[in-house]
């Protein structure tokens, strides 16, 4: 059921995007009347699962769910239609048409994608606001027990300062700014440290696996997940949710703490101080020889840690009008952020390369139940994501035309149609080689 409502939402998203990106280079074809033979959803190789020609375009839903298209008469594209190339030009075909009116035709899908990603990060900002836990009140450092996170040289209790040189404003964020940045500043003890990202960091952060979570995490209180079954503290009275304050007088505020406390009275009973709810307990414990007490720990919602006083979480409300600097903000960066992940994937050394994913990996960022929030969030990056992909000068891509359109409005010298042709199946080999890549990717991690 999960992967149905993930594959739903995915294909949802998907449809949209194809859609409004074809009419961005629809609409303006129509206002320059160019010719539109085809409107698709989806590719229809030998056959569609809908069809219907309304005037001079048949629109239709193809049954190959890897973009869509439409066909503009007298223009070389992924359908290779060679013999209509090969007759005289029409008024009414893409190649009559000024070089001017061409370049918009091809940048109009691109052009939508990145308004309508502005659009919805408006319009979240706008419904929503802004929910997080600032880096900057992670007052007491970061938990540290991830292996790659000691491997950076961090220890718990560590600030994190900057990256880059830059503030983190958001701490869910410091992730991407490890994956984004090459050099980071901490605080730890009063001492201001400048530490290096290792050049294969996002090798290394694939290489723990997918399910692995966060590899850094602010310090959390000792609560109680579970009370496990061959527990000597199984009939203690501990509950879960149970939060432990104070081992035999001596204050726990972070559960990393904990565990010298814990080892300080190894085999011994003790008088552990529990908060439950808005109530105070004392609860007689025993500690294992391990300097264990058998439970199993939990994290708490951000909500919980701000009404007990751990963290001070930023709740942020915009007008519409405060709403559209701040969507588009959140645009620039989302566009940003994406184009430093794109340079360090064609840097063999960084392994980013290993994180390229295809439909699987897509798909698996939607969350497996229904959210508006979290999926016109999704669908924003993916707009955004979308155009900025379309505008690589790869030929069969947008920036390809784009780029033979500008070669002749600067020179003067349109490209033969003979040379556009073996451009655009040079651009699809490598698309296909990239689809295979990545959707391999996909199946390799799935094994793995």
């Amino acid at each position: 059921m999960e992967i149905l409502i993930k594959a739903s939402q995915f294909i949802l998203s998907l449809s949209l995007l194809i859609v409004l990106h074809e009419l961005g280079h629809f609409i303006p074809a129509k206002l320059f009347k160019t010719r539109v033979e085809k409107f698709y959803l989806f590719f229809d190789y030998k056959f569609s699962i809908f069809k219907k020609k309304i005037g001079e375009t048949v629109y239709g839903i193809g049954w190959i769910p890897l973009g869509g298209y439409v066909k503009i008469s007298g223009m070389i594209d992924e359908s290779m239609d060679t013999e209509q190339m090969a007759l005289p030009p029409q008024p009414w075909e893409f190649r009559s048409k000024p070089a001017w009116q061409r370049l918009i035709i091809m940048l109009g899908g691109v052009f939508v994608n990145f308004i309508l990603g502005i659009f919805i990060y408006i319009c979240l900002m706008w419904a929503y606001g802004e929910k997080y836990l600032p880096n900057e009140n992670v007052k007491d450092g970061v938990w540290v027990q991830d292996s790659l996170a000691i491997n950076l040289g961090l220890q718990t209790g560590d600030k994190i300062l900057t990256v880059d040189g830059q503030k983190i404003k958001k701490f869910a964020g410091l992730s991407l700014e490890f994956i984004n940045g090459n050099n980071f500043q901490i605080e730890r003890k009063g001492e201001v440290i400048d530490k290096k990202i290792p050049t294969d960091f996002i090798s290394q952060l694939m290489d723990r696996g997918k399910n692995s979570g966060p590899f850094l995490y602010p310090r959390y209180p000792f609560a109680i997940g579970k009370v496990s079954e061959d527990s000597p503290n199984l009939k203690s009275g501990l509950k879960a949710k149970d939060i432990v304050t104070a081992i035999n007088g001596n204050s726990i505020k972070y559960y990393d703490e904990a565990k010298n406390i814990l080892d300080k009275y190894k085999g011994q009973d003790v008088s552990a101080t529990i908060l439950r709810g808005k109530e105070t307990k004392e609860i007689a414990l025993k500690i294992t020889d391990e300097g264990k007490i058998g439970v199993a720990f939990t994290t708490l919602p951000s909500k919980d840690l701000e009404r007990l006083g751990y963290y001070d979480l930023a709740d942020i409300e915009y007008s519409f009008s405060e709403a559209i600097p701040a969507g588009w903000n959140k645009s620039w960066k989302t566009l940003t952020d994406y184009v430093k992940q794109l340079k360090k994937i064609f840097n063999p050394s960084t392994g980013a390369y290993k994180g390229l994913g295809g439909f699987i990996s897509i798909g698996s960022i939607f969350p497996d139940e229904w959210s508006a929030e979290s999926f016109w969030n999704i669908t924003a990056f993916l707009s955004i994501m979308l155009g900025f992909m379309n505008l690589l000068p790869i030929p069969a891509l947008d920036g390809g035309h784009v780029v033979f359109t500008l070669w002749e409005m600067i020179t003067g010298k349109k490209p033969g149609d003979k040379f556009l042709e073996y451009a655009q199946v040079i651009g699809f080999v490598l698309l296909i080689a990239l689809l295979l890549f990545a959707n391999g990717n996909d199946i390799f991690r799935l094994f793995k």
